[in-house]
């Protein structure tokens, strides 16, 4: 028998079988199917918009609320929730149905949103970015099944293309946004511009989504939703807090990867005996979902080091102004937003996506390789060029492996599938945001040592060494006043020396955020190995699963996959 694409007890493939409803795209009219659309859209503009415009103004962020040293936790924070939910929320809405947890999702992040407007520190800020992505968990495995249940896998190609196109959009609107309101307003009102988005979004999710419920009785597998939390949170804490504030082989540190480890094994054990389970162990039994599984988390890890660090190479090593740097990133997601349309219309008319994820991976890599080669000189034009290459790489990818990994299952475990795969790929972003984080840190200090000119270390390292160990000078104007008196004690030569250490932060920065690159390329090059091992399923052009062809969704046999009509 040919390799198969997901295994589960028969008895319980065959009761999850019993309560999932009808693809949506078989008993909705071509009217209500737009107006679905049109919520998904909405849905996953307000999760794009809040990524993109945070990351604009977190330059000035961290210089209000004081430090670099927490830069990387406050997207970590919302990483870390939206990634130990997104398994759950997946298999809630396989279970109770999608518009509820899609509408939960929504208002959870807009609550989240009006709090992270009113922080008035970096671990408030922290803990209700956390809230957000605890919402966010819900926003994008649910909007990528509700479009799986409309679609065939053929046809549903063409539309997760435009639907990561809203993203890219997002991305392009978002910097220049948020660059806007930060130089001319507050960065607190990055956050406010949410709500009137979240509140149109909620509506027409309310209106527009059908009301399906199950009608058989769920069995929810709260102990592997806490093991799974239990296993990823510490991981993904000691990621981030090694190398900055521990030490890599520090006792903390240890314990932590240790208590994971224990973890995750208590988890798989879990999950192989639970009736259904958060994240089956059996889906990677499917080549084409492990496959799917590393190379996203190794391109998402990419991913967010440019959108996060970009915007700080562009202020502080090039002094340009929050908007400019919103600016800046418009190219990388012009080219995503082309490939993504493209590779979908590409998938819906071929039913092949191998050579194209090779492709994309090939960009990605090329991308990161000339941004890790950017210095303090580097033009705006060379900038926009490099990235233009990043991003037609990430468009494919983007658009892809959703569509790959539902290939291989049946419409009443597509959340279940989607929320692993986004789990997955959630995991890779907070993993590379961490370690990208503490190499900036870490390689920053250094870099200052190197750069300082001979009369400056006893003052940078001396009593100013909490203010001057973090790029904040090149970000705050406040921090340069304080800095340009502590020089004026120099007497004359004070404004010279003052010119010279200003040139070793900008260079000492320009270094760390090129080592990330580096690092970022070594990515690429691991997931572009990752995918030629990428089997290719052509892709299905109903919803039905191919009995002929040996590879039925699980040992219940071809019965399974009966689907009785839903309850609206």
């Amino acid at each position: 028998m040919a390799e198969v694409r997901a295994t589960a007890p028969a008895a319980d493939s065959a009761a999850a079988a019993a309560a999932a409803p009808q693809p949506w795209g078989e008993t909705l009219s071509r009217r209500r199917i737009a107006a679905v659309i049109v919520a998904v859209m909405l849905g996953m503009l307000l999760s794009a918009v809040d990524q993109t415009v945070v990351g604009t103004a977190m330059p000035r962020i961290i210089a209000d609320l004081n430090g670099l040293s927490h830069y990387a936790w406050v997207a970590t924070a919302y990483l870390l929730a939206s990634t130990a939910s997104m398994p759950i929320w997946g298999k809630l809405s396989d279970a109770f149905g999608r518009k509820r947890f899609f509408i939960l999702g929504m208002a959870i992040f807009m609550i989240g949103s009006a709090l992270c407007g009113q922080a008035n520190g970096m671990t408030e800020l922290i803990a209700f970015r956390a809230l957000q992505g605890l919402g966010a968990g819900a926003m994008m495995p649910i909007s990528q099944a509700i479009i799986g249940d409309i679609f065939p896998p053929a046809q549903r190609a063409r539309w997760s293309g435009v639907l990561m196109s809203v993203f890219a959009v997002a991305t392009i609107i978002g910097p220049l946004l948020g660059g806007w309101i930060t130089d001319n307003y507050s960065w607190r009102w990055v956050f406010y511009v949410n709500l009137p988005v979240g509140i149109a979004a909620l509506t027409a999710a309310a209106v527009a989504l059908p009301g399906h419920v199950s009608l058989h009785k769920h069995r929810i597998d709260y102990s592997g939703a806490t093991l799974l939390v239990a296993a990823a949170v510490p991981l993904l804490l000691a990621f981030s807090w090694a190398g900055s504030e521990l030490a890599w082989g520090s006792w903390q540190i240890i314990s932590l990867f240790a208590f994971s480890g224990v973890m995750w094994v208590a988890f798989y054990l879990r999950e192989m005996r639970a009736a259904e389970p958060v994240i089956n162990p059996r889906l990677f039994q499917n080549s084409i979902f492990r496959v799917s599984a590393l190379a996203s988390m190794l391109q998402s890890a990419a991913m967010f080091g440019a959108i996060m660090f970009l915007p700080l190479f562009v202020q502080g090593v090039q002094g340009k102004s929050a908007t400019n740097s919103g600016i800046i990133l418009m190219p990388m997601m012009l080219g995503a937003m082309v490939t993504s349309i493209g590779a979908g219309q590409i998938l819906a008319k071929t039913g092949r996506y191998k050579w194209l994820v090779v492709g994309g991976f090939a960009c990605v890599t090329l991308g990161a390789f000339l941004l890790s080669r950017m210095g303090v000189t580097t033009s705006s034009a060379v900038l926009a060029v490099n990235m233009v290459v990043m991003g037609l790489g990430l468009g494919i990818s983007m658009s892809s492996f959703t569509v790959i990994v539902q290939n291989q299952y049946p419409s009443h475990r597509l959340g279940e599938v989607t929320g692993g795969l986004q789990f997955f790929r959630s995991i890779g972003a907070t993993v590379g945001m961490a370690i990208f984080g503490t190499i900036l840190n870490n390689q920053f200090r250094a870099a200052m040592l190197q750069n300082l000119p001979a009369p400056l270390p006893k003052l940078t390292y001396g009593k100013g060494a909490a203010l001057l160990d973090n790029p904040q000078v090149l970000l705050s104007e406040s921090a340069r006043t304080k800095i340009l008196a502590a020089f004026a004690k120099f007497g004359p030569q004070g404004e010279k020396l003052f010119a010279q250490f200003m040139a070793a932060v900008r260079h000492s920065l320009q270094m760390a955020i090129s080592d990330i690159f580096v690092l970022a390329t070594i990515v690429g090059v691991a997931g572009l190995i990752v995918v030629l091992f990428l089997r290719e399923d052509p892709l299905r052009r109903t919803h039905a699963m191919d009995p002929e062809s040996g590879e039925l969704e699980s040992e219940a046999g071809p019965e399974a996959d009966a689907q009785p009509e839903p309850e609206a």
